[in-house]
């Protein structure tokens, strides 16, 4: 059984809590294991590479690291801002997540 979570791939998030607290972005991936999301140049970090097919050359790459998703919200789709979600049926008897603030379907 898997863990129902607020956030999906592809959605808008703020970080609430953190070294990158106010940064906006794109989840790339959400890794349900360990509770976790990457989000779009959010929590970067350095790795070394050794020079490989893809970086002959190897060196130092910057990417993002995992975000905990208690440090994540929903970006409102109407006002821009941090806000909650609710689940509620539509008219075609589909769940769908609702913004708190302002009502709104997020798609």
């Amino acid at each position: 059984m898997q863990k129902k979570l607020h956030i999906k791939k592809g959605d808008t998030v703020v970080v609430i809590a953190g070294n990158s607290k106010g940064q906006k972005g794109r989840v790339l991936e959400v890794i349900r294991k360990t509770d976790r999301a990457i989000v779009e140049g959010v929590n970067m970090m350095k790795k070394h590479t050794k020079p490989n097919a893809e970086a002959p050359q190897g060196g130092i790459v910057e990417q993002e690291a995992p975000v905990h998703i208690s440090n994540l919200m929903l970006v409102d789709p109407k006002t821009g801002e941090a806000t909650r979600i609710a689940r509620k049926l539509n008219d075609d008897g589909k769940l769908v997540r609702i913004s708190k603030k302002s009502g709104e379907e997020i798609k």
